[in-house]
């Protein structure tokens, strides 16, 4: 369950007058885990090692090395997680945010890191001290990664994604249109049955910012032939973003919404624009975009003729 920003209170760690946070209790955190004095102590030294620069002493993402970072350095004050695997809004269980820290966040200042694997789990039950959050919600169930139904056949997995991608779930209302006009009123009438104009914007070829209230910040998608994608660009790695959504952002969670099969479609469409990514490739590409001629929506087959044009030929008796 999402909930708005909350305060550690004294059933988490008190603050001494010093500034420092004494463990003298077991804490029992999210997953009914109950976590000893020692372990959230070590995990707080761990953390000072190796997180402490950029995330703050008190985990607000505020530490001395993460002044003038883009994307700032992640707030464990917020109750939000981007990339947890789990439905957006959801606490992540222990093993997603090992996945997060181990693989990092491509194209942001949080790297890979090789932590021993105690050292890493100790520092992940002392983030939860930083939010209340923790002693009160439970993880949410980790998004089931299905099997790949175009596993040997990704040319028709790219082919499908595109029109999910540009008709179904209408992506291109907040990242970049990768086709012409016509070729999404075409995947409209593939998708729906009949064309439609309703996922145009202007500016459509150019991601759209969104404002992340979670975050109190504007947020850019990703355009896939130029922007990294931070949490893996492989097909399964996009599958769980696209399934699970991105908390605290626009990105919604489109597992149950849309069939399984078009969500490992969209992955394999995304995955090959990002193939192409900062290529001659993308360039011709984006120049085709904008540089389409003047389009409108074609007339239903039993409109009137314009005034002045000649009426279409009769039908063959």
């Amino acid at each position: 369950m999402k909930r708005p920003l909350l305060l550690a209170s004294a059933s988490l760690a008190l603050w001494a007058c010093g500034g420092e946070p004494e463990f003298t209790q077991p804490l029992k955190l999210a997953g009914g885990k109950e976590i000893s004095p020692a372990t959230l102590a070590r995990g707080k030294e761990r953390y000072t090692l190796y997180c402490r620069a950029c995330h703050g002493d008190l985990g607000d993402g505020r530490g001395p090395a993460g002044i003038g970072m883009r994307p700032p350095p992640r707030n464990f004050t917020e109750p939000a997680f981007k990339f947890g695997g789990v439905a957006a809004g959801e606490l992540p269980p222990d093993e997603e945010l090992v996945r997060i820290v181990k693989g990092g966040l491509n194209g942001t200042p949080m790297l890979p890191w090789d932590v021993p694997e105690q050292d890493l789990l100790d520092i992940i039950q002392y983030i939860k001290t930083f939010n209340v959050i923790w002693t009160e919600d439970e993880p949410g169930e980790k998004v089931v990664i299905s099997d790949d139904p175009w596993v040997g056949k990704e040319a028709q997995g790219v082919e499908r994604g595109k029109i999910v991608y540009h008709a179904t779930a209408q992506c291109l209302k907040c990242h970049p249109a990768y086709a012409t006009k016509q070729e999404i009123w075409d995947a409209a009438v593939i998708a729906d049955g009949e064309g439609s104009t309703r996922a145009f914007r202007e500016g459509m070829y150019y991601p759209e910012v969104k404002f992340a209230q979670a975050y109190n910040n504007n947020l850019l998608p990703p355009d896939f032939t130029r922007h990294p994608i931070k949490a893996g660009s492989t097909p399964k790695d996009l599958f769980r973003t696209i399934a699970s959504g991105i908390g605290g952002t626009a990105m919604p969670m489109w597992k149950d919404a849309i069939p399984d099969e078009d969500i490992w479609a969209i992955a394999h469409y995304v995955n090959s624009l990002y193939a192409i990514k900062d290529k001659p490739e993308a360039a011709e590409l984006r120049k085709r975009m904008l540089e389409q001629p003047d389009w409108q929506p074609p007339a239903p087959p039993d409109a009137p003729a314009p005034d002045g044009a000649a009426p279409p030929p009769a039908e063959p008796q």
